[in-house]
């Protein structure tokens, strides 16, 4: 073999002795943190948020080097599947005005709601799931599940969001779903002081927020699991929902913290972290900048006159890039 190799007998065999080098060593425990955290994520989470994860337990390592050890392990997160329209319209129905116009920005909790349903399937028949979710948290305030994808479903999602937060003119946001246009719902929400807002017909760009939570519910969750019956499938929404996506989940639009932790802060006055305000049109990052700045300006922060002649070097995507903690409002256009 040392002949082979064009090696001497005496290196080969002070190689196998060598101990390993002090780089190896660190990577192997670091290896193991980053095994914990994908096991905990459900095995959903990928490198930026692996990587965001180390960087709140105060391990100070490489986004590449996260990258190169998760590779080499075969860790990686996980992608969406094709999205399928279930919204069925009442043409007779009369819709509500859009006050959203694809602006899913709020100032604050209770401010903006946004809601959906969606299906899950089984080999018994299908169940529904109903959501409404807190744009500025990004919490899913309220949700329902049934066998049957009628008004009293997303009725049920609306009441459980309205005895949690208990809000005073709130905008509910939805698509045009004849549960949605109905007249049951809309009584109901005159009588609870809820402003109805829908999107348009077959734009699922309208109610962007609320796919996306479907997408990440897909992708994590439905996509690596097969129920039996819809009995089988609640308790598992129900976990994803109550157990991870609510007080564990990172988010990288509010700091990457779950949506309980960034309520928790701002009931306790803390800074809230830099976030990323993205087009939900393009699906493009806009503009980052704090939270609190983001309150104080209603919600977005217009470039400053000059940076539409960047260079198209420094238009490189948001992912490449590290936030500067220093400045109040980083004005790059991405």
């Amino acid at each position: 073999m040392c002949r082979v190799l064009e090696v001497s007998p005496s290196g080969y065999y002070a190689w196998r002795k060598r101990a390993a080098s002090e780089r190896a060593q660190e990577d192997v425990v670091l290896l193991r943190k980053i095994r914990t955290i994908h096991t905990a994520s459900r095995e959903s989470y990928g490198v930026p948020r692996v990587h965001r994860e180390l960087m709140a337990q105060k391990v100070s390592v490489g986004r590449d080097r996260v990258a190169r050890l998760m590779r080499q392990a075969g860790l990686r997160g996980i992608t969406r599947r094709r999205h399928v329209v279930t919204t069925q319209r009442d043409e007779k129905a009369r819709p509500a005005p859009d006050l959203v116009a694809r602006r899913f920005e709020a100032e604050g909790p209770n401010r903006l709601w946004v809601a959906d349903a969606t299906y899950i399937p089984t080999l018994a028949g299908f169940l529904f799931l109903a959501m409404v979710l807190d744009v500025w948290s990004r919490k899913v305030v309220g949700w329902a599940m049934a066998t049957r994808l009628r008004t009293e479903l997303m009725l049920a999602a609306l009441e459980m969001a309205i005895t949690q937060r208990r809000p005073e003119g709130v905008i509910h946001h939805s698509d045009q779903g004849c549960q949605y246009t109905s007249v049951t719902f809309g009584n109901r929400c005159k009588k609870l002081g809820v402003r109805i807002s829908m999107g348009s017909v077959g734009d699922a760009y309208d109610n962007a927020m609320a796919e996306s939570f479907f997408a990440t519910l897909e992708c994590e969750l439905l996509n690596r699991r097969h129920f039996r019956t819809p009995v089988e499938a609640e308790p598992e929404i129900f976990s994803w929902i109550e157990a991870w996506y609510n007080p564990t989940r990172l988010h990288s639009s509010i700091g990457y913290l779950s949506p309980n932790e960034f309520e928790r802060r701002h009931a306790e006055g803390v800074l809230q972290p830099r976030v990323e305000q993205r087009s939900w049109i393009l699906g493009q990052p806009v503009v980052s900048l704090s939270r609190d700045a983001a309150s104080r300006s209603g919600g977005s922060a217009p470039a400053p006159p000059g940076r539409g002649k960047e260079s198209q070097a420094e238009q490189e995507p948001s992912s490449l890039r590290e936030v500067p903690e220093s400045a109040e409002l980083s004005t790059e256009v991405r």
